[in-house]
C-alpha cells in the first residue's frame, strides 16, 4: 500500500515536471524578451524605459479581458479531454478564436485611440516619456488582430497541456523579436535608427510569424486540438454563453489586478520620473517572475481540471499540491539569487545612477515577496482548474480595492515611505489571498461545481 502511495506521488511529481517546465519556458521567453527590450530602451533614456514601461501595462491590462476565452475555453477543453471528448474540445477552440477576432478589433482601436489619451497622466517635465509611449502604443495597435488571435490560441494550447508546442513557437517568436530590437531600435547594418518606433514594429512582425505557425499546426493536426473552419464560420450562440459565463470571473479578476498594478505605477509616477522608472525595472523584473509563477499555475490548471474531467477528486488534490511546492521551492532559490546579484541585476537595464540607487533600496522587500506570491499563484491555477472563478474574482475585486489602492496611497505617502510602500503592501496582499486559497482548496467544496 505504501509502495503504491509512493509511486502514484512520484507519478503526480513526473506529471508537474513534465507539464510545468515547458510552460515555464515559454511563459518566461515572452518575458525576458520585454525585459531585454527594456535594457535596449534603457541605453536610450530613462524617459524611452518609464513610458514605454507603463504602455505595456496597458497592453497586459487589454490582454486581461481575452482570459475570458483563454481561461473559460481552457477549463471546458480539459474537462473534455479528460472525459475523452475531443470533437466538443474543437468545437469549443473554433468558437473562442471566432470571438477573439472579433474583439480583436475593438482591443486594436483602443489601443490606438483611448490609451494615449490616458497616457497623459504621466508627471514629467515636458512630454518626452509621453510621446516615448504613444509611438509604441500605435505601432502595436497595428497587429492587434494577429497578437489577439495567436494569443488566444496559444493560451488555450498551454491551458490544456501542449505546452512543448506553445514552448517552441514562442522560442521563435522571442527570439526574431529580439533580432529585430537589435536591428530597429538602434539602427544597426543598413536599418534606420527608430528607436520605439522599431520596438513596436518588431513585437508586430515577430508576432506575426507566430500566428502562422501556431495557425498552421492547429490546422495539420499536429496538436492535441483542430481549428475546424466550419467551427470558425458558423457561431453558436449557447456555447459562447457557456464561455462567458466561465470566463467573465477570470476576466474581471485579471483585470482588477492589471488597474490595481497601473495605479501603482501612477503612485510611482506621482513620487518622481526616476521613481517610474526604477519601479518599471523592478517590474520587469516580477513581470519574469510571474510568467514562471504563471507556468506552474497553468499546470495546476491542466492536472487538477483533467483529473476533476475523470472524476478523479483525489488525484486532483494531490497534483495542486504538488504543483505549489514545487512552486515555492524555485522561488526560493530564485529570490536568493537574485538578492545576492541585485545589484548587477539593476544596472544591466539603466545606467542611471540615482535609478540604481532607489532600485537597490527596495530589493529586499521585492525579494520577500516572491515567496507568498508564487505559491499564492499556484493555488489560484488549482482552484481555476476546479472552475472555482466566482471566488477568486470576488477575492481579487477586494484585495485590490482594500491593499493594493488604498492600503499603497496609506503607506506610500501618509506615512511617507516612498516606493518602497508599493511594494511592501504587495508582501501583505499576497500572503493574505495565499491563505485564503489554501483554506478553499483544502475546504474541497470546488467537487460541487
Amino acid at each position: 500500500m505504501e509502495a503504491d502511495s509512493k509511486k502514484r506521488g512520484s507519478g503526480t511529481l513526473t506529471q508537474v515536471l513534465k507539464t510545468s517546465f515547458p510552460a515555464v519556458v515559454d511563459l518566461s521567453s515572452q518575458t525576458i524578451t520585454w525585459l531585454i527590450e527594456a535594457i535596449f530602451l534603457g541605453q536610450l533614456s530613462a524617459l524611452a524605459l518609464a513610458g514605454v514601461g507603463i504602455a505595456q501595462q496597458f497592453l497586459v491590462l487589454t490582454f486581461s479581458v481575452l482570459l475570458t476565452f483563454v481561461v473559460g475555453s481552457s477549463i471546458i477543453i480539459v474537462r473534455h479531454l479528460g472525459a475523452g471528448d475531443k470533437w466538443g474540445a474543437n468545437h469549443i477552440l473554433g468558437q473562442a478564436f471566432l470571438i477573439g477576432l472579433i474583439l480583436s478589433i475593438v482591443i486594436g482601436l483602443f489601443w490606438y485611440f483611448i490609451v494615449p489619451l490616458l497616457l497623459g497622466l504621466i508627471k514629467e517635465e515636458g512630454t518626452q516619456a509621453k510621446q516615448y509611449a504613444v509611438t509604441y502604443i500605435k505601432t502595436v495597435s497595428l497587429f492587434a488582430p494577429i497578437i489577439i488571435t495567436n494569443f488566444i490560441c496559444m493560451g488555450i494550447l498551454r491551458g490544456v497541456g501542449d505546452t512543448f508546442l506553445t514552448m517552441t513557437i514562442n522560442l521563435i517568436v522571442n527570439g526574431l523579436n529580439l533580432v529585430l530590437d537589435v536591428l530597429l531600435i538602434f539602427g544597426l547594418l543598413g536599418f534606420p535608427r527608430l528607436e520605439t518606433l522599431g520596438a513596436g514594429l518588431a513585437v508586430g512582425i515577430a508576432q506575426t510569424v507566430g500566428f502562422i505557425i501556431t495557425i498552421t499546426y492547429l490546422r495539420n493536426r499536429k496538436s492535441s486540438l483542430f481549428l475546424a473552419m466550419m467551427e470558425i464560420t458558423q457561431p453558436k450562440l449557447a456555447t459562447f454563453k457557456k464561455l462567458f459565463k466561465l470566463g467573465i470571473p477570470t476576466t474581471i479578476e485579471q483585470l482588477v489586478w492589471s488597474m490595481g498594478q497601473i495605479v501603482l505605477s501612477f503612485f510611482a509616477a506621482q513620487i518622481s520620473v526616476l521613481a517610474l522608472a526604477a519601479h518599471q525595472v523592478m517590474i520587469r523584473i516580477q513581470s519574469v517572475l510571474s510568467m514562471v509563477n504563471w507556468g506552474f499555475s497553468i499546470t495546476g490548471m491542466t492536472l487538477v481540471g483533467k483529473n476533476i474531467g475523470a472524476k478523479n477528486f483525489e488525484e486532483a488534490k494531490k497534483s495542486g499540491v504538488m504543483v505549489a511546492r514545487v512552486s515555492w521551492i524555485n522561488a526560493l532559490t530564485v529570490g536568493i539569487i537574485l538578492y545576492i546579484f541585485s545589484g548587477s541585476v539593476i544596472s544591466v537595464f539603466t545606467t542611471d545612477a540615482s535609478v540604481i540607487a532607489i532600485g537597490k533600496s527596495i530589493m529586499l522587500v521585492f525579494v520577500i515577496l516572491q515567496v507568498p506570491k508564487a505559491i499564492n499563484t499556484a493555488y489560484s491555477g488549482n482552484l481555476r482548474g476546479c472552475a472555482d472563478l466566482n471566488w477568486l474574482m470576488w477575492l481579487a475585486i477586494g484585495s485590490v480595492i482594500l491593499n493594493e489602492i488604498i492600503g499603497a496611497y496609506f503607506l506610500t505617502f501618509t506615512f511617507g515611505m516612498g516606493l518602497a510602500g508599493l511594494w511592501l503592501i504587495q508582501i501583505f496582499d499576497e500572503s493574505e489571498r495565499l491563505t485564503l486559497n489554501i483554506w478553499r482548496f483544502n475546504k474541497g467544496d470546488w467537487k460541487k461545481i
